[in-house]
């Protein structure tokens, strides 16, 4: 399995950024590499919530495993191609003063041997590129509205 583990300070406190992050189908409107979201399962929160996300031509379903309001969300990633087994995203949260440290950890599994574990690297690099786009993304969803409240000096 590979990990792939990507940070950033968010400028805004854990109470704004959960919410924007807890708002499951909503991701297309702050990550810029989500085109569109929307839930597919009937309930919109915790353990069990799926959502459908389009990015470019593939479509991908992600169903969430750990719902730890303010703390930890994670969910596993199916609709990629078959060589890989499953990848899971886990954000983690943390308050830091008025800001928020943010880590987003992905997982590839490809399998044990040698070629399949090559195959998981490379997926979690660009899955890491990824990470990084959404991190940024966040940000700057949830710093404007500290901005135009006066508050980011």
């Amino acid at each position: 399995m590979t990990s792939v583990e990507r940070t950033g300070l968010l400028g805004a406190p854990l109470d704004e950024v959960w919410p924007v992050l807890a708002d499951f189908a909503a991701i297309s409107s702050w990550a810029p590499n989500v085109d569109h979201s929307c839930l597919m399962s009937d309930q919109d929160t915790g353990v069990g919530t799926i959502r459908r996300i389009q990015v470019g031509s593939t479509t991908i379903l992600e169903t969430v495993e750990v719902w730890q309001p303010r703390a930890a969300l994670s969910y596993r990633i199916s609709g990629l191609p078959p060589v890989i087994r499953s990848v899971t995203n886990t954000w983690r949260l943390g308050a830091s003063g008025d800001s928020t440290l943010v880590v987003l950890t992905t997982e590839v599994d490809a399998g044990p041997r040698p070629p399949q574990k090559l195959i998981a690297r490379a997926v979690g690099r660009r899955l890491g590129a990824a990470s990084d786009q959404m991190i940024a993304g966040l940000d700057a969803w949830v710093r404007p509205k500290r901005i135009r409240q006066g508050e980011d000096r």
